[in-house]
């Protein structure tokens, strides 16, 4: 019986590759698409279909079985519900419809999605979770290879610097493309010396300095005309390659652009799983959404502690730990589990961290001193005081004084490198 399974178990690898090689080819399809709404209406239309020059995404995890995020794109065989791929995420969209803005005014924002390049037909659908967490299909799209209006992507000739290359097969690791905002040709030699900042960075906290080997880091130097960042609450405008801004959503130390179609036309130079923008700025500040983008000022004192935050966002899925930011209105249904590993309502909290609970420790568990250092229950996370807990009473995804990952955190990013890199 135990060689039986052994063999299942090293078959399926086999099976997973050989799904890969019958459907896709070692390229990208990037969908690019408009979100338009408020509070109350979403409608998502097609932009563009772009085909990219790598697949650097597993080839044997196709299937996202975690679904983290609101969003969903999903590959189907065309006219069955054979599932070839899926992958879930968040937008900046998704964020804005719980801003106080989004009942007042109706607005557009660009995204993209990407998924293998097909060697046949298939069928791109993509999904988004309402305010019950119902799936809801907002947007079908039959897709041939041979379709001549898919546009390859330009090759914009800009020079890439590897900052940190743990496993040059790309399919095998997590790859983040490092982007420049601000940054001038003067300040190229600045950007590379900030991308190997940001590699001492990752690799100085646990679990990432366990897994060098399964990370691949490069930057693509590409210059904007003017040095810094648009800070429009000090009437400060510049001129850089993609238009970031601190201020976004009104809140000051958040620094997102809505110009996705140059973030992803420089991020696709490369092989990629994550996008990071280094800001040119001293100002504190930055952002991360999963599997959109993240951010963050390179000259800062925190750099360091703003980097590890933010992409502990962007790639794990993280949610913020803190309970007093009001830049949001209800970010969560309480009624419902978030999707986020860290954070929990207690309505299913056995797909948590409850199996990590010392079975002594109180649920939820006070804000004691003699839990301070205990995986426990705490109420407050996600924005939110009340009816939302989390495992820490500090975690670097609520302060930076501790500069450590809680061990929930760190099982949750461990668990996503090794959906990359096996």
């Amino acid at each position: 019986m135990k060689r039986l399974l052994f063999l299942i178990l090293a078959f399926l690898p086999c099976m997973a590759f050989a799904q890969f090689d019958t459907w896709f080819e070692n390229a990208s399809l990037r969908v690019d698409y408009t979100l338009t709404g408020n509070d109350k209406t979403t409608q998502f239309a097609l932009k563009e279909l772009i085909k990219e020059p790598y697949w650097s995404g597993s080839k044997t995890n196709l299937i996202d079985n975690l679904e983290f995020g609101n969003y969903i794109v999903k590959v189907f065989e065309p006219g069955t519900d054979n599932l070839l791929f899926s992958k879930g995420y968040q937008n900046l969209y998704g964020e804005w419809v719980t801003t106080t803005e989004a009942s007042k005014v109706t607005k557009t924002f660009e995204e993209s999605v990407i998924v293998p390049f097909p060697k046949k037909n298939i069928e791109v659908v993509l999904y988004r979770k309402d305010w019950e967490g119902r799936l809801i299909e907002g947007l079908r799209l039959p897709v041939s290879p041979d379709d001549y209006f898919i546009r390859t992507a330009d090759d914009l000739g800009l020079p890439v610097y590897d900052a940190w290359i743990g496993n040059p097969d790309f399919t095998k690791a997590v790859d983040i493309v490092i982007l420049p905002e601000g940054y001038t040709q003067e300040e190229m030699g600045k950007f590379v010396k900030d991308c190997n900042f940001f590699v001492k960075s990752l690799f100085d906290y646990a679990p990432y300095d366990r897994y060098k080997q399964s990370f691949n880091v490069r930057g693509v130097m590409a210059p904007s005309a003017e040095s810094g960042c648009t800070e429009p609450g000090d009437h400060v405008y510049k001129n850089t390659v993609m238009r970031f801004s601190y201020w976004t959503f009104d809140s000051e130390r958040y620094c997102m652009s809505t110009d996705n179609r140059d973030i992803r036309d420089l991020a696709g130079q490369v092989p990629y799983d994550q996008i990071y923008i280094l800001i040119n700025s001293p100002k504190y500040g930055g952002g991360g959404i999963y599997n959109f983008y993240c951010s963050s000022a390179a000259s800062n004192s925190f750099s360091g502690d703003i980097i590890i935050h933010e992409f502990g966002h962007g790639f794990a899925g993280l949610a913020d730990e803190y309970y007093n930011d009001d830049t949001y209105g209800d970010m969560y249904n309480n009624d419902l589990e978030p999707w986020e590993p860290n954070i929990t309502t207690l309505v299913d909290f056995d797909t948590k961290w409850k199996d990590m609970l010392d079975k002594k420790t109180p649920v939820p568990t006070p804000r004691e001193k003699k839990y301070e250092h205990t995986i426990g229950v705490f109420e407050g996370g996600g924005y939110e005081a009340e009816g939302v807990y989390s495992p820490h009473m500090d975690c670097l995804m609520k302060t930076f004084q501790g500069h450590v990952f809680c061990p929930v955190c760190q099982r949750a990013i461990e668990r996503m490198i090794l959906y990359y890199s096996e």
